[in-house]
């Protein structure tokens, strides 16, 4: 994971390690546009198409804690207050969540969500285990995010340099 530098590759290992990993029904990693206060899915494992566009996760309304910094375990999906859309939940057989904060440098990027599709309680141990998952998803993520702006910064150097060669040619 983290010797990846595609971001979106990055994010879609994430989702699937944590699914083979854990043995649970699904993953996703949200990450957080503060501008328009919502969660946007960035990689999703284990869920239907219809699940991932039920709607906007706005981030004050969709297990708001998390982006506090708070491990937040929902036993029941589908009727807790701090779900946004517990009924797409229900329909996609999802019982329990598990919703960490993804951080970088101290600072809360993302949340990273795990489903079961039987109502389930995480030991402290597998929430230790989950938090040193997201903390290096949160480093990956981090890493490729600097890649790929080292890589736009070189290409337009090299732009700029051809259309200095350009410009010293025509004079």
């Amino acid at each position: 994971m983290n010797s990846c530098l595609d971001l979106k590759e990055v994010l879609k290992l994430i989702a699937e390690n944590i699914v083979d990993v854990l043995e649970v029904k699904a993953c996703t990693v949200f990450l957080w546009d503060k501008q328009r206060n919502t969660l946007e899915v960035s990689a999703a494992h284990g869920l239907s198409e219809a699940y991932l566009k039920k709607g906007r996760l706005d981030a004050d309304k969709s297990i708001a804690e998390t982006l506090n910094g708070k491990i937040v375990i929902i036993l029941d999906a589908t009727n807790d207050p701090r779900v946004q859309y517990p009924e797409a939940a229900g329909n996609e057989g999802i019982a329990s969540v598990l919703s960490i904060p993804i951080s970088v440098k101290d600072q809360i990027i993302g949340v990273l969500r795990i489903y079961t599709s039987e109502q389930r309680d995480f030991s402290d141990d597998e929430c230790d285990f989950i938090c040193g998952l997201s903390d290096m998803g949160g480093i990956a993520i981090d890493n490729a995010r600097m890649y790929d702006h080292l890589k736009a910064e070189h290409e337009k150097l090299i732009e700029e340099t051809h259309r200095w060669f350009e410009f010293g040619k025509a004079s």
